[in-house]
């Protein structure tokens, strides 16, 4: 029985009603801003800044490569249009996945060739929405605090014993 007790006791309790949903990179860090939240974001502003960055030097060489290949100019100004509208509508994307979540029959998994065509755009964006928030913050903080309004509103409602009521006189 004591050692029921004890067992009892080390774990920890799971808290009552909803639990924040981690966040990539930031966990659940972002309820609170605690745990290094800001030191995260700037590390995660400047690492996404920085790749994007070297990506872009990496397609600037393949664009040489073609020059030197002598591929011939539309094919080379394809390649350049290509990454710039791909990189656009990775951005947008991303960007808007910040905001709301996608519908389950959205064109999504469609232009997931093309955001990682794209990838430049998509880090960008991450990279951006890192100055000012943890990516995705502010959906989750609604989520959240929209699911902690309920569960608060659903636990006060409950007045004693229902099979202690009277029932309902009928007229």
């Amino acid at each position: 029985m004591a050692r029921a007790a004890a067992s009892a006791a080390s774990e920890p309790a799971v808290p009552a009603g909803p639990q924040p949903e981690p966040l990539r990179f930031f966990g659940t860090t972002w309820v609170d801003h605690e745990g290094g939240y800001g030191l995260r974001r700037a590390a995660l502003a400047v690492g996404s800044l920085v790749t994007a960055t070297a990506a872009a030097v990496l397609l600037r060489l393949s664009y040489e490569g073609l020059e030197i290949g002598n591929v011939g100019p539309f094919l080379s100004i394809s390649v350049v249009v290509l990454f710039a509208i791909a990189s656009a509508i990775a951005f947008v994307k991303t960007w808007d996945s910040f905001s709301r979540r996608p519908a389950p029959s959205s064109d999504e998994a469609a232009l997931k060739g093309l955001k990682t065509i794209g990838f430049i755009g998509s880090l960008i964006a991450y990279s951006l929405r890192c100055l000012t928030e943890a990516p995705g913050e502010k959906l989750h903080r609604a989520e959240y605090e929209r699911a902690q309004a309920e569960y608060a509103r659903r636990r006060s409602t409950r007045t004693g014993n229902p099979a202690a009521r009277r029932p309902k006189r009928k007229k």
